[in-house]
């Protein structure tokens, strides 16, 4: 009786314990970098959040110096084009959580600060930024 058998290029392919043991080098990678990768986003947000407070600073002095009084609220910087647009809080998600603080002896957008809860990770609230 002859057995016939196939051509090696034919049996090409991977065995169940090569397929294991590649997945579990990957499980193990993904383990080191997984927590890093959300660790950076928080830390972009925090950026973001720094970056975003500049910029609205910056708008309410210029707009101090032009017109000799702050703005009413921060609609008013969009609205004389000191701002395209109120920025995000990426810590919030919202337009509508920031802190506006009022000059010592008058009315109007002195400062802005974070509505967010929580700390950055350096150890400062968000509010306190």
């Amino acid at each position: 009786m002859l057995i016939r058998s196939f051509p090696r290029a034919a049996r090409r392919g991977f065995t169940l314990i090569e397929l294991l043991v590649v997945l579990a080098i990957m499980a193990s990678l993904l383990t080191l970098v997984v927590p890093r990768y959300f660790q950076q986003t928080d830390r972009a947000q925090e950026v973001v959040l720094r970056h975003n407070l500049v910029a609205m600073r910056d708008a309410i002095d210029k707009f101090d110096a032009d017109t000799g009084h702050y703005p009413t609220n921060l609609d008013e910087l969009v609205t004389r084009k000191y701002l395209r647009e109120v920025p995000l809080d990426p810590i919030t998600g919202q337009r509508d959580t920031w802190v506006i603080v009022a000059p010592e002896n008058g009315t109007g957008v002195y400062d802005v600060k974070s509505g967010a809860d929580g700390t950055a990770h350096d150890g400062t609230a968000y509010k306190d930024w």
